[in-house]
């Protein structure tokens, strides 16, 4: 009986392949660096002109990210990246708690003390800005890092993912409240980001990135039978991941 060849392929890239890809992981973290130190700036002085809480939240928020960045910077900064993924995991998670915290605090003051912040035009210029560069550098550093099979710059990515949907609720909430006086808008929106910081924040923790691909993970078939037991897929993930889904989360 003749059975059906399986076509099997290595569960990680080629050291010359990772080499590539680990230096892209730096690069874009030092992008992503720059751009957050610059709209922290613009963020928090146009905030404090304006009086408006979610300008500054959203500055502040810049500055969790660069913390976030440069823990992965100082990962594939060492001769042994993999060695310092669970220190960079857990910076990683406490920027995600920290974000949470804020926003949290700051949407329910914002609620209840009824403040009123002023127009923006900066803020809305720099929201759309935002919206618009932030998706790029975050899909750029999760595909690289999914390659690799680095846990931390596929959650490093997630928090940049999550800078769009602070931008997008900024710029919604700028707009609102600069046509319609609906001041309320944007912390509502806010306390949903919040949520979802808290998930990836406990995700980080526990290292759960299952679309970063095991360096040592064993090979699998292109059908998805793998590992033995149906335990993987194509792309190397566990079971109920979504690496090779368009999910872009």
């Amino acid at each position: 009986m003749n059975l059906p060849l399986i076509n099997r392929t290595p569960a990680g890239p080629s050291p010359a392949r990772r080499r590539v890809l680990a230096r892209r992981v730096r690069l874009l973290v030092a992008a992503t660096i720059t751009y957050n130190v610059i709209e922290a700036v613009v963020a928090i002085t146009a905030g404090r002109i304006a009086s408006s809480t979610a300008l500054i939240g959203f500055g502040l928020d810049s500055v969790i990210e660069v913390s976030s960045a440069a823990a992965v910077a100082w990962q594939f900064a060492g001769r042994d990246p993999e060695a310092r993924e669970r220190v960079t995991l857990r910076i990683i998670a406490v920027s995600f708690f920290a974000l949470a915290a804020y926003v949290t605090v700051e949407s329910v003051r914002a609620l209840v003390g009824g403040a009123e912040a002023e127009h923006s035009s900066v803020g809305l210029v720099l929201a759309a800005l935002s919206l618009a560069i932030m998706p790029v550098l975050s899909y750029a550093q999760r595909s690289a890092g999914r390659e690799l099979g680095s846990r931390s710059a596929v959650a490093d990515s997630k928090q940049t993912l999550l800078c769009t949907y602070l931008s997008a609720v900024l710029l919604v909430g700028l707009a609102l409240n600069s046509l319609f006086g609906w001041s309320w808008a944007d912390p509502v929106a806010a306390l949903v980001i919040a949520a979802v910081a808290v998930k990836e924040g406990r995700e980080a923790w526990r290292g759960d990135s299952c679309c970063a691909v095991p360096l040592t993970a064993p090979l699998v078939d292109s059908t998805g039978g793998g590992h033995g037991a149906g335990e993987g897929d194509a792309c190397g993930c566990r079971q109920g991941c979504s690496c090779c889904s368009t999910d872009p989360t």
